[in-house]
């Protein structure tokens, strides 16, 4: 039996009786707050471009398209494909396609010829490659310079190295030259006044070098920009489009680090007390195949029913906690966990049950959970 609550918390669901554990549960009306929200931070919902990574899903897809937004960023073809298969308008694979990755891509363009996809290069041979395929194809592959801004994962500095590879790949057939794109996600966990500031060089980068590729007769560059750290900063840009992601759900991370973005916890993970193993101890069903386990120990879900937990170890499907001498919890009882980080979390779960006006009503299929959907 679940520890009684004082009183019914946000998270609190009715008929959890009826849900297995562990469970990703996801609340409709929050992820309509968070996607509003958005929106209102960027005033236009055409420059908003949101990276489906989180989610995978067509519903929340569905959500954003019905709320004005008509691109989207993805990082695999299988969510590339999911967005085509909803029509959505133009769709940027943020990674740079090689070999089969390419091959697909390009079957994507002729399986779903009312979206838009482009990609990424950060270098000439990749460029090469795109403009073979593409143009034994007949097609001409929308793409945009991937700039490395200090994430130092892709990307080709921001600098004379850009504006060569720029005017290297504009030569080339079977490709058209977009604009750039930069992800910052390296910035999140400083201070919010110092993360602005680190966001305003970046920008500056940015827009030097779009400005020096005008001069040199190159117009109409769009700039793609930012995650979810810089989203405030560079909303503020005009004509820029912003691509945050996790706001759809928002996670524990990102409470600590963001507060002052005001997105709220939407998705939860549910799990149960299987075991009592010691007077201390308590085991629950939440392994490393049920929670993102790429952080620290003490960083895998936040017990939002019982924040005094400490864990002690995690398994392939189990969780052991120290909940002290004494304690009130049985087997049986269930915690509502926040997930440090959301992202991966839903890739661990063929479905999410979403929850209305505190009862658990429907399944949403994580569709783009696996490396391939048809194409």
């Amino acid at each position: 039996m679940q520890k009684e609550m004082t009183e019914q918390q946000w998270y609190a669901i009715n008929n959890t009786d009826q849900l297995d554990t562990p469970a990703l549960v996801v609340y409709l009306d929050r992820v309509k707050t968070n996607i509003q929200h958005a929106i209102d931070i960027i005033a236009d919902p055409a420059r908003l471009r949101p990276h489906v990574k989180t989610h995978k899903t067509k519903e929340v897809s569905r959500l954003l398209m019905d709320a004005g937004v008509n691109k989207f960023k993805c990082a695999t073809i299988a969510e590339a494909e999911m967005l085509g298969m909803l029509a959505a308008k133009d769709v940027l694979l943020a990674y740079q396609p090689f070999g089969p990755k390419l091959a697909r891509l390009i079957s994507l363009i002729r399986k779903y010829p009312d979206t838009r996809f482009s990609c990424l290069i950060d270098n000439l041979e990749t460029a090469k490659n795109i403009s073979a395929l593409a143009s034994s194809e007949q097609l001409e592959l929308p793409v945009y310079i991937d700039l490395n801004v200090g994430m130092n994962r892709t990307g080709i500095q921001p600098d004379h190295c850009a504006i060569q590879l720029f005017e290297d790949a504009v030569k080339l057939n079977g490709i058209q030259l977009l604009g750039l794109h930069a992800y910052d996600g390296h910035i999140q966990q400083v201070p919010v006044q110092e993360r602005e500031t680190l966001c305003e060089e970046i920008f500056l980068m940015v827009e030097s070098l779009k400005q020096e590729l005008e001069k040199r007769g190159y117009q109409q560059l769009n700039i793609i920009i930012g995650g979810s750290p810089g989203f405030p900063v560079y909303a503020k840009k005009p004509g820029v489009e912003c691509s945050p992601g996790t706001f759809v759900f928002w996670d524990k991370s990102y409470l600590d680090d963001l507060s002052e973005q005001g997105f709220l916890p939407a998705a939860l993970v549910l799990s149960r007390v299987v075991s009592l193993p010691g007077s201390t101890k308590v085991c629950m069903d939440l392994g490393h195949k049920s929670i993102a386990a790429e952080r620290v120990l003490s960083q895998r879900g936040y017990f939002l029913n019982a924040p005094d937990f400490k864990v002690e170890s995690q398994s392939e499907e189990h969780l052991v906690l120290d909940a002290a001498e004494n304690h009130p919890w049985k087997i049986g009882d269930l915690f509502y966990v926040l997930p440090y980080h959301i992202c991966p979390t839903c890739a661990l779960y063929e479905a999410a049950t979403l929850i209305e006006d505190r009862k658990a009503t429907a399944s949403w299929k994580i569709i783009a959970r696996d490396r391939k959907i048809f194409t």
